[in-house]
């Protein structure tokens, strides 16, 4: 375990600090932010290299969390690219870069260079807003297929079934006229195509783009050449392949049985969750935080609800979260990162060839945590439950269940009871067992030691979050960089690991289960001192208005980083919703932990990543 790192952030104000730092060298290209609301410097497109170079290594912010483009058309007719770089493992806040182009001509340069955990998400911005990044040496479409027409997050485009740029839509209003776009859409109108569009002189786009500019170092087309003599080839891992843990695709270049090159290839399952959030209302985009990472659906309403009470703090008469409040929901989250890592480890073994078993010892406490969801939240895994100020509900007196024989044996227990005898005795037992069963098992430390290395200096550099990050020797957790909630009161240990391989990821879940387990323990007398407080602060209002500005809210989720950067213009809508997936962002440094091992090893340190599909497209 590393030490406390609590007391080593930094605490100074970054965008002081950075102008002081900057200005000397950069006279002309760095300004601070000044817009009411937002944070952060701004830089000239033609310096931005530079001055990201100089914040690395001057000012030591040597990791990229998040890079966002926003589309302010009618409200100065630019693109902004949002950069959120942190001193890691140091901690403390960000320092919020940002570059603007004009929409006509969006173009900036790649800053791959400087942070080369920006490449999927220097992508995203070519591939939904139209940014062009030169230098980048992949720039393509990555959620969307290369013929798609447009770029769906900008403001002026519109899908074939586009009613309204906001909720709720007029069309939806319950005065006996309701009717939805689709149902006024011919049959065969529901595609958007290119202006001038004929199939006169169509040529489908097919693979050839998954393939190209990718270097695999064989001509894909003349491998089907009679006579070609070599062991070279690609091979295409998914999107149906049981252990891509959904709709996920990998291009892998072998000699032999020894993997060269490997490129994710993503977007089956996209369904531009940014895009819907931008038309909803801020409350409304609560339940749909909860299909990003299906296991953690209670860490992700959290994540969105600190952003977006960031942006209400901006206001006069803003009351922060209920001391319960904030009890409560530290307790879901906390339960949901036993969860989630107990259901990683489980099918980590399961894509080591160890099928179903160590999965079903997984599910049996999960299902305990899930019936404790359900009585609280109404539901199993979409749960819904966290409130801009605190939380949907108190937890009930009780947990009962419901007869459906005759003769069934019901549940009817005391919540509190019910909670400390997980916490205190089913959870230290279940994480005792998958310990004493799998650490010392010869197949396991086999197969997993010293595959799939992301040495620590990588994983920083490549955005890597959570326990990829930890399990290379780097003691970064946003619960303790940068604090939130009750944390700071909290007794717990970042868990590191330091060798950066399957075996220290498996390891480091492990660790951080008996981590979550010692705070659950300090969670229930704060339970029982604070029964009968209020759950939720504020307003109440359904639709609460937002003042204008900028946040990003982030939070320690089961899987690493997750951030939510929300800006406002002072409407019931969010003007820009981006969604940090650590997920998505995980995967870039895949290709390069996987060379020079072997087709099975690939499987294998995929599934020590831990990912969610529903949260890689999103």
């Amino acid at each position: 375990m590393a030490e406390n790192p609590a007391a080593e952030v930094t605490t100074a104000n970054p965008v002081a600090e950075a102008i002081a730092a900057l200005k000397a060298q950069f006279p002309d290209a760095v300004t601070e932010d000044d817009r009411k609301g937002y944070t952060g410097i701004v830089v000239d497109p033609e310096s931005l290299v530079e001055v990201a170079t100089a914040v690395r290594d001057t000012l030591g912010y040597n990791y990229l969390s998040s890079a966002t483009a926003v589309d302010y058309l009618g409200k100065g007719d630019y693109f902004e690219m949002v950069y959120h770089t942190y001193r890691v493992p140091a901690g403390g806040p960000p320092l919020v870069i940002k570059a603007r182009t004009p929409r006509d001509k969006a173009t900036l340069p790649s800053v791959i260079s400087v942070w080369p955990g920006a490449d999927f998400q220097e992508r995203e911005a070519y591939d939904l807003m139209g940014i062009r990044f030169e230098g980048h040496p992949n720039l393509k479409r990555i959620l969307l297929w290369e013929g798609f027409d447009g770029h769906p997050l900008r403001k002026d485009w519109k899908e074939a079934y586009y009613e309204q740029d906001q909720k709720p839509f007029d069309s939806r209003w319950p005065q006996g006229h309701v009717h939805r776009a689709e149902e006024r859409n011919p049959y065969g109108k529901n595609v958007r195509y290119p202006e001038g569009f004929t199939l006169d002189d169509f040529t489908p786009v097919g693979e050839a783009p998954n393939y190209e500019g990718i270097d695999l170092g064989v001509n894909v087309q003349e491998m089907t050449t009679p006579g070609l003599k070599t062991d070279r080839l690609v091979v295409n891992l998914g999107p149906h392949h049981p252990s891509t843990h959904g709709v996920f695709r990998m291009v892998v270049t072998l000699n032999g049985e020894t993997v060269e090159d490997l490129q994710p290839v993503m977007g089956y399952l996209h369904r531009n969750h940014e895009k819907i959030g931008e038309r909803n209302t801020f409350l409304q985009n609560m339940p749909f935080t909860d299909r990003l990472d299906y296991i953690t659906s209670m860490s992700n309403n959290l994540g969105y609800a600190l952003a977006v009470e960031r942006l209400l703090s901006l206001g006069p008469r803003y009351q922060p979260p209920t001391y319960r409040a904030e009890v409560i929901r530290v307790l879901m989250v906390e339960l949901t990162r036993v969860v989630s890592h107990m259901w990683a480890i489980g099918f980590l073994l399961n894509d080591l060839g160890a099928f179903y078993t160590p999965a079903l010892y997984a599910i049996a406490e999960r299902e305990l945590i899930l019936d404790f969801f359900e009585a609280v939240a109404g539901s199993r895994m979409m749960c819904n439950y966290m409130r801009f100020g605190g939380v949907f509900k108190d937890l009930p007196e009780r947990i009962q269940g419901i007869p459906l024989l005759a003769n069934d044996r019901v549940r009817n227990e005391a919540t509190l009871d019910y909670l400390a005898n997980i916490i205190n005795e089913r959870l230290p037992r279940a994480i005792d067992e998958l310990d004493n069963y799998l650490t010392n098992n010869e197949i396991i430390v086999t197969r997993c030691q010293g595959v799939g290395i992301l040495p620590p200096e990588m994983a920083i550099a490549y955005s890597a979050a959570g326990p990829l990050l930890r399990a290379s020797g780097v003691p970064y957790d946003v619960r303790r960089a940068e604090p939130y909630s009750i944390y700071p009161e909290l007794d717990f240990d970042v868990a590191v690991r330091y060798n950066g391989d399957i075996y220290d990821r498996y390891l480091l879940r492990i660790d951080e289960m008996r981590q979550s387990v010692r705070i659950l323990k300090q969670l229930l007398p704060r339970l029982r001192e604070t029964e009968g407080q209020p759950i939720i602060s504020g307003s109440k209002a359904y639709s609460p208005r937002v003042p204008e500005g900028e946040a990003y809210g982030r939070v320690e989720n089961p899987k690493g980083e997750l951030g939510y950067y929300v800006v406002s213009d002072g409407g019931q809508n969010p003007w820009r919703y981006h969604v940090r997936a650590p997920s998505y962002i995980n995967l870039t440094a895949l290709g390069p932990m996987t060379k020079g091992h072997k087709v099975a090893d690939i499987v294998a340190i995929l599934g020590s990543i831990d990912i969610i599909l529903g949260e890689v497209d999103r």
